[in-house]
């Protein structure tokens, strides 16, 4: 029950991106490198709130959702650059662009690639 409440917060943080945001395409959608960089970075960044399988937590929503594989690739930017501070989501928006996109690409990936050796 926990974790579909978390989910449901999840979808409802992304439907508050602004519209435009969707249109943002993520220049490394489909890399296999970007995807390896941005598991490393949700490990850094986000595994405290979000658990170490992604799964959630008890204050932040699960990364491996199906809200989160079909999210528009530009309102997880916009979600990781503004954050919801109610919500209890910080704003990335120190990390630069690119790390911030090879975050999304990571969360988007179908099949992620192991890490690296």
């Amino acid at each position: 029950m926990l974790r579909f409440a978390m989910a449901a917060l999840g979808a409802a943080l992304l439907v508050r991106a602004e519209a435009r945001a969707a249109d943002s395409a993520n220049p490394y959608g489909g890399n296999t490198d970007a995807v390896r960089a941005g598991r490393k970075l949700v490990a850094r960044h986000c595994a405290s709130c979000h658990g170490e399988d992604g799964r959630g937590g008890r204050s932040a929503p699960p990364l491996d959702s199906v809200a989160v594989r079909r999210a528009a690739a530009g309102d997880l930017f916009w979600l990781l650059t503004n954050g919801d501070l109610r919500a209890g989501m910080p704003s990335w928006s120190n990390l630069p662009d690119a790390r911030r996109w090879q975050i999304v690409a990571f969360l988007q990936s179908p099949d992620p690639p192991p890490p690296a050796p």
